[in-house]
């Protein structure tokens, strides 16, 4: 009996006492739900039986019951637990007569089967308490990056946690069946972080470490990391990021972790340069209002419609993760379509053309999200003085900024055809397939010039979220300026 629980606990030990006794045995809640596999024997007659008994024992507080109708006998004895817990019964049931032997046996099961089952018990609470602590943590982190702060510290105050007012995000990939792993003795190492499963790629957990009460110029800690995590897991982290820009932080973590993924050291800080929005200056925050306002005025016609407020997360969303929207947002795949035909109508444009994409993925950072929009925004006057992106991307600034996103590619010691590839793909709306034809080239081939060139830019271009954008972008300032592009076999 004590080598059946030892091995198997409370499923092991049932089965010993099946086998032994030759009755159906099984534990039953009070509510009479059954706690254990019923026995394949069990049938209408013996079940009805069984449920009479608990129902009998709970009523009159006994502690042992032993009942029998129409040739059947049944036991039924309490398990020992906190009244709490609310121990389940164990019952046994077979043909009359019961032999002798049997309720004595079943009595001295209920010691080891009590120990088992509030360890199971125990273990499954437990389980539970870090399933719920997790989807807590992962809402914390959708309110943070929606720009939602406020909200995001209210709910983590409620877990008896403090985020802080700046930190470094952290993008840690490995095996999924080493993620509680990667969380244990990444908690060991960064004291107090804030570790998040990420709710889009489950071979990712995200970290946020505390960088002090200011923004950091500095380079984030160099954490020794201990194993699993040095052996198996790549780590992308960001610069210092206030805690109302954890998105951008995710974003620059991500791209490192591309880095990293071709580091013999595993780990990769973001590389920073002028953000392009910053580059732009007032000018591009009225160029998107101009840009999204059919979109930032749409009011839902009826209450299951989507409004503005839910197609610009979903537009901000798909931008990032592709077709993982989904998981980031918890939709079906049907609702991200219909919404993202919705954006296409409002907007007039097509999401397919990375062209559309980029501008729209460069209005959507242009303008915070809580800013209400222009009463005026449909009148001549504002429509004159809106400048359009070509004329924004023409500005001499840039200009120089788009020149400094190909500079790593056009390096002299880069084969051309590097940047050669990056171009085709980008003219091709960043499709594979088609820049491998025109190349002349295989798919292959295309793959790996890109991964040598997220290597080179330390942005990730192949898996989403992607700088293909920005990149993008820097390419038609080169082309409507009629700067260099490079060219090669």
């Amino acid at each position: 009996m004590q080598r059946a629980a030892r091995k198997g606990g409370t499923a092991s030990l049932l089965r010993w006492l099946t086998v032994r006794t030759g009755a159906a045995v099984m534990l039953v809640e009070r509510s009479g739900a059954m706690a254990s596999s019923p026995p394949s024997s069990l049938g209408d007659a013996e079940r009805d039986l069984v449920l009479r008994g608990v129902r009998e024992i709970t009523l009159r507080g006994l502690k042992s019951l032993a009942t029998d109708q129409d040739g059947i006998a049944c036991v039924v004895l309490p398990l020992d637990g906190p009244p709490a817990d609310r121990a389940p019964f164990l019952a046994a049931v077979m043909p009359r007569p019961m032999p002798p032997e049997v309720p004595p046996l079943l009595a001295d099961a209920t010691s080891g089967l009590s120990l088992c089952w509030q360890m199971e018990h125990t273990r499954r609470q437990q389980r539970l308490l870090r399933i719920a602590d997790a989807r807590t943590r992962e809402a914390v982190l959708h309110l943070l990056m929606n720009g939602q702060t406020t909200a995001a510290r209210q709910v983590a105050g409620a877990l008896g946690s403090t985020l802080p007012d700046v930190a470094w995000v952290y993008v840690i990939e490995g095996p999924h069946a080493l993620r509680a792993a990667v969380a244990g003795a990444a908690a060991q190492v960064v004291e107090g972080a804030w570790i998040v499963p990420c709710p889009v790629y489950a071979d990712h957990t995200m970290l946020l470490a505390a960088a002090g009460s200011a923004p950091h110029t500095g380079t984030p800690p160099q954490w020794t990391w201990p194993h699993p995590m040095a052996d198996h897991c790549w780590v992308g982290v960001s610069e210092a990021v206030p805690l109302s820009d954890i998105a951008t932080g995710y974003a620059q973590a991500f791209h490192a972790l591309a880095v990293a993924r071709h580091h013999d050291e595993r780990h990769s800080a973001f590389a920073g340069n002028p953000d392009l929005t910053l580059t732009l200056g007032p000018a591009a925050g009225a160029w998107a209002e101009e840009f999204l306002a059919p979109l930032r005025v749409h009011y839902a016609r009826r209450p299951q419609d989507p409004g503005s407020a839910e197609l610009l997360a979903t537009a901000s969303s798909w931008l990032s993760f592709s077709s993982r929207a989904t998981a980031h947002l918890k939709i079906h795949r049907n609702t991200l379509a219909a919404r993202l035909t919705l954006v296409q109508q409002l907007l007039g444009i097509d999401l397919g053309r990375l062209a559309d994409q980029s501008a729209l993925a460069l209005a959507l950072r242009a303008i915070a999200p809580d800013t209400p929009p222009r009463a005026d925004h449909h009148t001549t006057g504002t429509e004159e003085s809106t400048p359009s992106l070509d004329e924004l991307l023409v500005l001499p600034g840039v200009v120089e900024w788009a020149r400094q996103r190909f500079l790593p590619v056009r390096a002299p010691d880069v084969p051309a055809n590097i940047a050669r590839t990056l171009t085709t793909w980008l003219r091709l709306d960043a499709r594979i397939e088609p820049t491998a034809a025109a190349l002349d080239i295989s798919a292959s081939a295309v793959r790996k010039r890109l991964a040598r060139s997220e290597t080179l830019l330390r942005r990730s271009l192949l898996r989403p979220p992607r700088a293909v954008h920005d990149q993008w972008l820097a390419q038609r300032a080169l082309d409507l300026t009629g700067s260099r592009h490079p060219t090669g076999p």
